[in-house]
Protein backbone atom coordinates (compact mmCIF):
# COMPACT_ATOMS: atom_id res chain seq x y z
CA UNK A 1 0.00 0.00 0.00
CA UNK A 2 1.35 3.68 -0.66
CA UNK A 3 2.03 5.49 2.28
CA UNK A 4 1.92 8.75 0.79
CA UNK A 5 -0.72 10.62 0.06
CA UNK A 6 -1.42 11.90 -4.02
CA UNK A 7 -0.85 15.38 -3.08
CA UNK A 8 2.45 14.99 -1.47
CA UNK A 9 5.47 16.44 -3.56
CA UNK A 10 7.05 13.41 -5.22
CA UNK A 11 10.94 13.60 -4.18
CA UNK A 12 13.50 13.24 -7.30
CA UNK A 13 13.64 9.43 -7.20
CA UNK A 14 9.43 9.01 -7.42
CA UNK A 15 9.73 10.41 -10.98
CA UNK A 16 8.87 7.54 -13.97
CA UNK A 17 11.75 6.77 -16.25
CA UNK A 18 11.09 5.57 -19.26
CA UNK A 19 12.59 3.11 -21.85
CA UNK A 20 15.17 4.91 -24.30
CA UNK A 21 13.53 5.35 -27.72
CA UNK A 22 10.37 6.30 -25.68
CA UNK A 23 10.78 9.90 -26.97
CA UNK A 24 7.95 11.94 -26.18
CA UNK A 25 3.82 11.02 -26.14
CA UNK A 26 0.74 12.24 -25.65
CA UNK A 27 -2.41 10.98 -24.54
CA UNK A 28 -6.08 11.61 -24.99
CA UNK A 29 -8.46 11.53 -22.18
CA UNK A 30 -12.40 12.31 -22.53
CA UNK A 31 -14.23 13.16 -18.45
CA UNK A 32 -17.12 10.94 -19.89
CA UNK A 33 -20.24 12.20 -18.12
CA UNK A 34 -23.65 13.33 -17.89
CA UNK A 35 -24.95 16.66 -18.80
CA UNK A 36 -25.57 19.00 -15.84
CA UNK A 37 -25.19 22.99 -15.22
CA UNK A 38 -22.20 23.28 -13.95
CA UNK A 39 -23.43 26.85 -12.48
CA UNK A 40 -26.24 25.12 -9.72
CA UNK A 41 -26.23 23.11 -6.77
CA UNK A 42 -25.14 19.50 -7.75
CA UNK A 43 -27.81 16.59 -7.24
CA UNK A 44 -28.11 12.74 -7.98
CA UNK A 45 -30.63 12.85 -10.39
CA UNK A 46 -32.12 15.24 -13.06
CA UNK A 47 -29.15 15.02 -15.14
CA UNK A 48 -29.55 13.86 -19.30
CA UNK A 49 -27.11 11.67 -21.50
CA UNK A 50 -28.15 13.10 -24.70
CA UNK A 51 -24.66 13.57 -25.85
CA UNK A 52 -23.53 9.93 -24.95
CA UNK A 53 -24.63 9.75 -29.40
CA UNK A 54 -22.32 11.85 -29.94
CA UNK A 55 -19.05 9.63 -28.91
CA UNK A 56 -19.72 7.72 -31.46
CA UNK A 57 -18.49 10.21 -33.91
CA UNK A 58 -15.84 11.33 -31.58
CA UNK A 59 -14.51 7.52 -31.77
CA UNK A 60 -14.38 7.41 -35.56
CA UNK A 61 -12.42 10.90 -35.69
CA UNK A 62 -10.20 9.28 -33.46
CA UNK A 63 -9.83 5.86 -35.07
CA UNK A 64 -8.99 8.34 -38.25
CA UNK A 65 -6.39 9.86 -36.91
CA UNK A 66 -4.38 6.76 -35.43
CA UNK A 67 -5.70 7.70 -31.48
CA UNK A 68 -7.09 5.59 -29.04
CA UNK A 69 -8.91 7.80 -26.57
CA UNK A 70 -9.14 7.07 -23.12
CA UNK A 71 -12.59 7.42 -21.55
CA UNK A 72 -12.57 7.84 -18.30
CA UNK A 73 -16.60 7.10 -16.99
CA UNK A 74 -18.73 7.89 -14.06
CA UNK A 75 -21.56 5.82 -13.26
CA UNK A 76 -24.33 7.22 -15.52
CA UNK A 77 -22.01 6.44 -18.51
CA UNK A 78 -21.04 2.85 -16.64
CA UNK A 79 -24.59 1.92 -16.90
CA UNK A 80 -25.48 3.30 -19.78
CA UNK A 81 -26.55 0.97 -22.30
CA UNK A 82 -26.46 3.13 -25.10
CA UNK A 83 -22.50 4.19 -24.38
CA UNK A 84 -21.97 0.31 -24.18
CA UNK A 85 -23.27 -0.37 -27.61
CA UNK A 86 -21.23 2.32 -29.51
CA UNK A 87 -17.63 1.90 -27.45
CA UNK A 88 -18.04 -2.13 -26.34
CA UNK A 89 -16.31 -2.99 -29.63
CA UNK A 90 -13.74 -0.46 -30.40
CA UNK A 91 -12.06 -0.73 -26.41
CA UNK A 92 -12.41 -4.78 -27.15
CA UNK A 93 -9.58 -4.33 -29.91
CA UNK A 94 -7.62 -1.65 -28.19
CA UNK A 95 -8.77 1.12 -30.30
CA UNK A 96 -10.32 2.76 -27.40
CA UNK A 97 -9.65 2.47 -23.75
CA UNK A 98 -12.18 2.55 -20.77
CA UNK A 99 -11.15 3.90 -17.03
CA UNK A 100 -13.12 4.96 -14.09
CA UNK A 101 -14.48 8.52 -12.95
CA UNK A 102 -16.06 8.91 -9.85
CA UNK A 103 -18.57 11.48 -9.58
CA UNK A 104 -20.23 10.69 -5.93
CA UNK A 105 -22.81 12.55 -6.21
CA UNK A 106 -24.46 10.33 -8.98
CA UNK A 107 -22.58 6.85 -7.85
CA UNK A 108 -24.09 4.44 -5.29
CA UNK A 109 -24.32 4.14 -2.53
CA UNK A 110 -25.49 7.71 -1.82
CA UNK A 111 -24.98 7.48 1.73
CA UNK A 112 -23.74 11.49 2.44
CA UNK A 113 -25.39 14.77 1.76
CA UNK A 114 -24.89 15.89 -1.73
CA UNK A 115 -23.16 19.24 -1.22
CA UNK A 116 -19.53 20.91 -3.22
CA UNK A 117 -17.57 19.71 -0.24
CA UNK A 118 -18.35 16.39 -0.46
CA UNK A 119 -19.12 15.98 -4.66
CA UNK A 120 -14.82 15.79 -3.73
CA UNK A 121 -14.85 11.88 -3.99
CA UNK A 122 -11.71 12.11 -1.35
CA UNK A 123 -13.55 14.10 1.51
CA UNK A 124 -16.22 11.10 2.11
CA UNK A 125 -15.25 8.95 4.47
CA UNK A 126 -12.92 5.84 3.66
CA UNK A 127 -15.40 3.42 3.45
CA UNK A 128 -18.30 5.03 1.06
CA UNK A 129 -15.04 6.39 -1.23
CA UNK A 130 -14.10 2.83 -1.68
CA UNK A 131 -17.98 1.56 -2.17
CA UNK A 132 -18.62 3.98 -5.08
CA UNK A 133 -15.32 2.95 -6.03
CA UNK A 134 -16.16 -0.96 -6.54
CA UNK A 135 -19.51 0.16 -7.33
CA UNK A 136 -18.70 2.34 -10.05
CA UNK A 137 -15.40 -0.04 -11.23
CA UNK A 138 -18.47 -3.09 -11.20
CA UNK A 139 -20.44 -1.09 -13.67
CA UNK A 140 -17.62 -0.88 -16.06
CA UNK A 141 -16.29 -4.16 -16.33
CA UNK A 142 -20.00 -5.32 -16.73
CA UNK A 143 -20.79 -3.01 -19.77
CA UNK A 144 -17.82 -2.70 -21.39
CA UNK A 145 -16.23 -5.95 -20.77
CA UNK A 146 -12.98 -4.88 -19.45
CA UNK A 147 -11.04 -4.54 -15.68
CA UNK A 148 -10.21 -0.84 -16.05
CA UNK A 149 -6.61 0.44 -15.30
CA UNK A 150 -6.80 4.28 -14.76
CA UNK A 151 -8.71 6.48 -12.63
CA UNK A 152 -9.85 9.91 -12.20
CA UNK A 153 -11.60 11.74 -9.57
CA UNK A 154 -14.13 13.90 -10.78
CA UNK A 155 -13.61 17.39 -10.18
CA UNK A 156 -9.90 16.03 -9.50
CA UNK A 157 -11.24 15.39 -5.91
CA UNK A 158 -8.51 12.84 -4.04
CA UNK A 159 -8.08 12.57 -0.88
CA UNK A 160 -6.16 11.03 1.78
CA UNK A 161 -7.39 7.47 1.40
CA UNK A 162 -7.42 7.24 -2.53
CA UNK A 163 -3.83 6.38 -3.49
CA UNK A 164 -4.25 3.46 -1.05
CA UNK A 165 -7.43 2.33 -2.42
CA UNK A 166 -6.65 2.45 -6.09
CA UNK A 167 -3.72 0.47 -5.30
CA UNK A 168 -6.03 -2.55 -3.35
CA UNK A 169 -8.16 -2.72 -6.52
CA UNK A 170 -5.61 -2.81 -9.14
CA UNK A 171 -5.76 0.26 -10.80
CA UNK A 172 -2.04 0.89 -12.35
CA UNK A 173 -2.59 5.08 -13.35
CA UNK A 174 -4.41 7.52 -11.41
CA UNK A 175 -4.69 10.50 -13.58
CA UNK A 176 -6.35 12.93 -11.09
CA UNK A 177 -3.62 15.40 -10.54
CA UNK A 178 -4.59 18.71 -12.54
CA UNK A 179 -1.13 20.31 -11.71
CA UNK A 180 -0.83 24.19 -11.00
CA UNK A 181 -4.50 24.39 -10.08
CA UNK A 182 -5.55 24.93 -6.62
CA UNK A 183 -9.23 23.88 -6.22
CA UNK A 184 -8.84 24.56 -1.73
CA UNK A 185 -11.18 27.38 -2.22
CA UNK A 186 -13.98 25.21 -2.66
CA UNK A 187 -13.01 22.06 -0.27
CA UNK A 188 -11.35 20.26 -3.12
CA UNK A 189 -7.41 19.62 -3.01
CA UNK A 190 -4.36 21.77 -3.68
CA UNK A 191 -2.49 20.34 -7.03
CA UNK A 192 -0.55 24.31 -6.90
CA UNK A 193 3.24 22.91 -6.38
CA UNK A 194 2.91 19.69 -8.29
CA UNK A 195 4.31 18.43 -11.38
CA UNK A 196 3.68 17.60 -14.90
CA UNK A 197 5.87 14.58 -15.30
CA UNK A 198 4.51 11.30 -14.29
CA UNK A 199 6.03 9.48 -10.78
CA UNK A 200 5.34 6.81 -8.63
CA UNK A 201 3.46 6.81 -5.15
CA UNK A 202 4.69 4.11 -3.48
CA UNK A 203 7.04 1.88 -4.70
CA UNK A 204 7.85 1.94 -8.47
CA UNK A 205 5.53 -0.18 -10.45
CA UNK A 206 3.03 -0.17 -7.97
CA UNK A 207 0.92 3.32 -8.65
CA UNK A 208 1.90 5.75 -11.23
CA UNK A 209 0.46 9.65 -11.08
CA UNK A 210 -0.07 10.76 -14.75
CA UNK A 211 -1.12 14.41 -14.06
CA UNK A 212 -2.89 16.54 -16.82
CA UNK A 213 -0.83 18.85 -18.24
CA UNK A 214 -0.57 22.52 -17.83
CA UNK A 215 2.40 24.47 -18.71
CA UNK A 216 3.71 27.98 -18.82
CA UNK A 217 4.48 30.45 -21.55
CA UNK A 218 6.06 33.55 -21.63
CA UNK A 219 9.55 35.23 -20.27
CA UNK A 220 8.58 34.67 -17.06
CA UNK A 221 7.35 30.77 -17.42
CA UNK A 222 10.53 29.34 -15.82
CA UNK A 223 9.70 31.25 -13.38
CA UNK A 224 6.07 30.57 -13.40
CA UNK A 225 5.43 27.44 -10.75
CA UNK A 226 6.48 30.28 -8.09
CA UNK A 227 5.07 33.45 -9.14
CA UNK A 228 1.77 32.43 -10.69
CA UNK A 229 0.20 31.11 -7.55
CA UNK A 230 1.00 34.42 -5.84
CA UNK A 231 -1.20 36.66 -8.18
CA UNK A 232 -4.27 34.49 -7.06
CA UNK A 233 -5.99 37.89 -5.75
CA UNK A 234 -5.19 39.93 -8.81
CA UNK A 235 -6.74 38.40 -11.74
CA UNK A 236 -6.33 41.45 -13.37
CA UNK A 237 -2.69 41.31 -13.47
CA UNK A 238 -2.63 37.45 -14.45
CA UNK A 239 -4.30 38.69 -17.36
CA UNK A 240 -2.20 41.49 -18.51
CA UNK A 241 1.04 39.34 -18.05
CA UNK A 242 -0.60 36.79 -20.21
CA UNK A 243 -1.58 39.75 -22.89
CA UNK A 244 2.07 41.09 -23.10
CA UNK A 245 3.84 37.62 -23.04
CA UNK A 246 5.31 37.63 -19.98
CA UNK A 247 3.48 34.67 -18.19
CA UNK A 248 0.20 32.47 -19.15
CA UNK A 249 -1.06 29.07 -17.76
CA UNK A 250 -2.40 26.74 -20.64
CA UNK A 251 -3.83 23.42 -19.90
CA UNK A 252 -3.99 21.22 -22.93
CA UNK A 253 -7.47 20.97 -23.49
CA UNK A 254 -9.89 21.99 -26.70
CA UNK A 255 -12.39 23.62 -24.07
CA UNK A 256 -11.19 27.40 -23.63
CA UNK A 257 -8.42 27.41 -24.44
CA UNK A 258 -7.75 28.67 -28.66
CA UNK A 259 -5.45 27.01 -31.13
CA UNK A 260 -2.66 29.91 -31.01
CA UNK A 261 -2.62 28.99 -27.05
CA UNK A 262 -2.49 25.62 -27.69
CA UNK A 263 0.50 26.15 -30.20
CA UNK A 264 2.81 27.69 -27.68
CA UNK A 265 1.87 25.35 -24.84
CA UNK A 266 2.96 22.21 -27.31
CA UNK A 267 6.36 24.38 -28.01
CA UNK A 268 6.96 24.89 -24.29
CA UNK A 269 6.07 21.25 -23.29
CA UNK A 270 8.25 20.20 -25.79
CA UNK A 271 11.03 22.28 -24.90
CA UNK A 272 10.30 21.14 -21.51
CA UNK A 273 11.25 17.55 -22.43
CA UNK A 274 7.86 16.16 -20.75
CA UNK A 275 7.50 12.83 -21.90
CA UNK A 276 3.88 12.58 -21.85
CA UNK A 277 1.55 15.05 -23.00
CA UNK A 278 -1.96 14.82 -21.16
CA UNK A 279 -4.90 16.20 -23.23
CA UNK A 280 -8.54 16.03 -21.79
CA UNK A 281 -11.99 17.66 -22.23
CA UNK A 282 -15.41 16.46 -20.89
CA UNK A 283 -18.02 14.83 -23.33
CA UNK A 284 -21.09 16.94 -22.70
CA UNK A 285 -18.91 18.89 -25.00
CA UNK A 286 -19.37 16.46 -28.07
CA UNK A 287 -23.45 18.09 -28.71
CA UNK A 288 -23.76 22.05 -28.48
CA UNK A 289 -25.46 23.65 -25.52
CA UNK A 290 -24.68 21.67 -22.66
CA UNK A 291 -21.07 23.16 -21.44
CA UNK A 292 -20.07 26.45 -22.06
CA UNK A 293 -17.31 26.19 -24.82
CA UNK A 294 -19.59 24.25 -27.50
CA UNK A 295 -23.10 26.06 -27.65
CA UNK A 296 -23.52 26.13 -31.55
CA UNK A 297 -23.17 23.55 -34.14
CA UNK A 298 -20.06 26.29 -35.60
CA UNK A 299 -18.22 25.38 -32.20
CA UNK A 300 -18.57 21.48 -32.49
CA UNK A 301 -16.88 21.86 -35.97
CA UNK A 302 -14.38 24.38 -34.51
CA UNK A 303 -13.92 21.80 -31.96
CA UNK A 304 -13.41 19.42 -34.32
CA UNK A 305 -10.87 21.28 -36.48
CA UNK A 306 -8.75 22.35 -33.15
CA UNK A 307 -8.14 18.70 -32.97
CA UNK A 308 -7.04 18.27 -36.52
CA UNK A 309 -4.68 20.96 -35.95
CA UNK A 310 -3.04 19.92 -32.56
CA UNK A 311 -2.76 16.42 -33.83
CA UNK A 312 -1.00 17.72 -37.11
CA UNK A 313 1.21 19.71 -34.71
CA UNK A 314 1.98 16.69 -32.73
CA UNK A 315 2.80 14.43 -35.78
CA UNK A 316 4.74 17.18 -37.22
CA UNK A 317 7.37 16.99 -34.24
CA UNK A 318 6.77 13.08 -34.59
CA UNK A 319 5.19 12.84 -31.04
CA UNK A 320 2.94 10.02 -31.18
CA UNK A 321 -0.05 8.80 -29.05
CA UNK A 322 0.78 6.20 -26.58
CA UNK A 323 -2.13 3.83 -24.75
CA UNK A 324 -2.22 2.56 -20.94
CA UNK A 325 -0.49 -0.61 -22.02
CA UNK A 326 2.25 0.86 -24.09
CA UNK A 327 2.47 3.57 -21.49
CA UNK A 328 3.10 0.21 -18.63
CA UNK A 329 5.50 -1.31 -20.41
CA UNK A 330 7.68 1.71 -21.52
CA UNK A 331 8.63 1.95 -17.45
CA UNK A 332 12.06 1.55 -16.22
CA UNK A 333 11.56 -0.23 -12.41
CA UNK A 334 15.38 -0.80 -11.81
Amino acid sequence: MPDRRITDPPAPQDFVRFRAGFGQRFIVTVDAEEEFDWRAPLRPSGHTLHAVSRLAKFQAFCEGQGVAPVYLVDYPIATSELAGDLLRDAVSAGRAEIGVQLHPWVSPPLDEDINEFNSFAGNLRKELEEAKFVKLRDAVVANFGCAPQIYRAGRYGVGPNTAAMLTCHGIAIDSSVRARFDYSQTGGPNFRDLPVRPWWIGRPGSLMELPLTTVFRGALRRHGPWLYPRLWRLPPLRGLLARIGLLERIPLTPEGVTLPEIGHAIAAAIADELPIMVFSFHSPSLQPGHTPYVRSEDDLDAFYAWWRAVLGMLAQHNIRPVNIAELMAATELA
